[in-house]
């Protein structure tokens, strides 16, 4: 299956099962739906798009410090990630933005136990 049909199914998907998570969630949810999204754009090549949903997601992952405690090191790292996806998308670098919002989806979902 080519890669970029694979992952808008995972982040179709990801909107779908967003919804269905508790309120207690909410931010990460939200920060992982936009970095689904953004990581999309940036494998056909939209970083301006990508920085967007970064952006959109970084909002939410601060939110969603403050509320998993227990999970704080994964969110600060997804943060992390996050702002450097920004940063390389800003400077047209797709590749390596696209990097950076994986890798924060991965500690994104390892906050919410996901």
């Amino acid at each position: 299956m080519n890669s970029k049909i694979f992952k808008s199914i995972i982040a179709v998907v990801t909107l779908v099962f967003a919804g269905a998570i508790g309120a207690a969630e909410h931010h990460a949810a939200q920060a992982l739906e936009h970095a689904a999204v953004g990581s999309v754009h940036g494998d056909m090549g939209h970083a301006n798009v990508l920085t967007q949903h970064a952006k959109v997601a970084l909002k939410h992952a601060r939110a969603s410090e403050k509320e998993h405690a227990e999970a704080h090191m994964h969110m600060i790292k997804g943060v992390n990630h996050l702002n450097e996806a920004i940063k390389h998308g800003k400077m047209n670098h797709a590749k390596i933005a696209t990097k950076h919002i994986n890798e924060a989806m991965v500690h994104i979902k390892a906050s919410i136990g996901k």
